[in-house]
């Protein structure tokens, strides 16, 4: 879809949208309303790993556009009260992006973390836009978690907001309330807190004692509980106390023992401190995958998207955004094997991160890169160090690159816009059509567009 087609507002767009069934609607601009709105939903999903869905809706939750299209006509919140609290909370976020946490999907009946962002018509909220990304590969390495010498462990992440299940063993009581009482002081007493912090507890369970060990994840107010039954986190104490009820009368064995016994609880203390540390790569694991580029370690296209709502522009501190997009990738995977083809992504990322010192470089698709950068003054200065930044950047990647299959010569297509209002990962799209129109860019003739004036 190309940029120039949104003449509307977003919140006009959805309006019109959500006005009757636009699809077999009698206007033409409805009906091609839909038809973009639907062919840059799924083009923004293609990107992004791990993803349940991207979704349009109106503000009663009926879904107008979706990257999974059976899905578009459904109305994700049929009930008055949870319609309310979605509602409630995105009008508290204004502007903003609403985390909703990790949820079960009403679309795929899947475990989601959520996110929702308003959408607003002349001041007042009109629809909405949701991103879902799968939670399954942390839930796959919740459920391989192991302790050594401890076979019957088990976990629960639990949102201290409201006190409900985001994760545990049993798939069923997800998203119920906590009922045990010394995980809901834990949670109770975390509430609010403004620092990550672990320690441990004992409990019942069932009838059972249970030792615990938790980490607390404020800025998102989760804790992550690991448990196991006291008789096996201390059952080496227990048979050494047996041992020594038998042996007792000799002194210098009661000694020995216990110092055996002080020996075995210090390891046990290892093993949990060693999960505790588990817990915490496996928060900063969830982070990475949700916002950053695996392979080129730079940010992505969910991250270009929440970052732009963050942005404040004027007339005078306008931004600007390069686009770098490899040429014949796909040929160069073909001829010289996928290894020199992620090279050849990793040295474009390490090459544009070098030139633009200040700017932020995203990886928004297969081939592609783009470099956002914000000015305090809008001058030729601003304009010609920009440009100086993108001939450096770019002289350096049209060099012979060095990969495991020998030296490839890479061409790449660059273009440039500024934009000084209304952020939007529309940018993306008019970058596309600039660099597809003009096809691979010689050195110092990177074409420019201010979107401004073209609005």
């Amino acid at each position: 879809m190309r940029w120039t087609t949104w003449r509307r507002s977003p919140g006009e767009q959805l309006k019109l949208l959500a006005n009757k069934d636009t699809r077999n609607s009698a206007s033409p601009e409805a009906q091609q309303i839909w038809k973009d709105a639907q062919a840059f939903t799924v083009d923004f999903g293609k990107d992004i790993d791990n993803l349940e869905g991207v979704w349009i809706g109106t503000w009663d939750t009926l879904v107008m556009t979706h990257t999974n299209e059976p899905v578009v006509g459904m109305t994700t919140r049929k009930d008055k009260a949870p319609l309310e609290a979605l509602r409630n909370s995105l009008i508290e976020a204004g502007d903003g992006v609403y985390d909703t946490g990790i949820i079960i999907s009403p679309a795929s009946g899947q475990q989601i973390l959520s996110m929702y962002k308003a959408v607003y018509y002349k001041g007042k909220p009109v629809g909405l836009v949701g991103l879902g990304i799968f939670t399954e590969g942390l839930v796959d390495t919740l459920n391989n978690l192991t302790i050594r010498g401890i076979e019957d462990s088990s976990y629960y992440m639990v949102n201290t907001a409201d006190n409900k299940f985001i994760f545990i063993n049993d798939p069923s009581l997800v998203a119920t309330e906590v009922t045990d009482p010394s995980i809901m002081n834990v949670s109770e007493g975390l509430k609010g807190g403004n620092l990550d912090k672990t320690g441990s507890f004992e409990f019942i369970e069932n009838g059972v004692k249970q030792i615990a060990t938790y980490s607390f994840m404020q800025n998102r107010g989760w804790v992550l509980l690991l448990n196991a039954p006291k008789t096996e986190v201390y059952a080496m104490t227990n048979q050494m106390r047996v041992f020594v009820a038998i042996f007792g009368i000799l002194i210098l064995g009661l000694v020995v023992i216990f110092g055996i016994i002080n020996a075995r609880q210090e390891a046990i203390n290892r093993k949990l401190n060693k999960q505790i540390v588990k817990t915490e790569k496996t928060k900063e694991s969830l982070s990475t995958a949700m916002f950053h580029d695996i392979l080129t370690d730079v940010s992505n296209r969910v991250s270009l998207s929440m970052d732009l709502d963050k942005v404040k522009t004027s007339a005078d501190r306008p931004c600007y955004f390069a686009m770098f997009n490899i040429a014949d990738l796909s040929v160069i995977n073909s001829t010289f094997g996928n290894d020199a083809g992620d090279t050849v992504l990793v040295n474009t990322a390490q090459a544009l991160s070098n030139a633009f010192q200040g700017g932020t470089v995203y990886r928004t698709g297969s081939d592609e890169f783009v470099v956002a950068m914000q000015k305090e003054e809008d001058s030729t200065a601003s304009y010609n160090q920009v440009y100086r930044q993108i001939n450096e950047a770019h002289g350096e990647l049209i060099k012979p690159q060095e990969t495991p299959s020998g030296v490839v010569n890479v061409a790449y297509k660059v273009a440039l816009v500024k934009k000084s209002s209304d952020l939007s990962t529309a940018i993306i799209t008019a970058l596309k059509d600039m660099t597809n129109r003009s096809g691979k860019t010689p050195f110092g003739q990177v074409q420019f567009v201010d979107l401004d004036q073209q609005q």
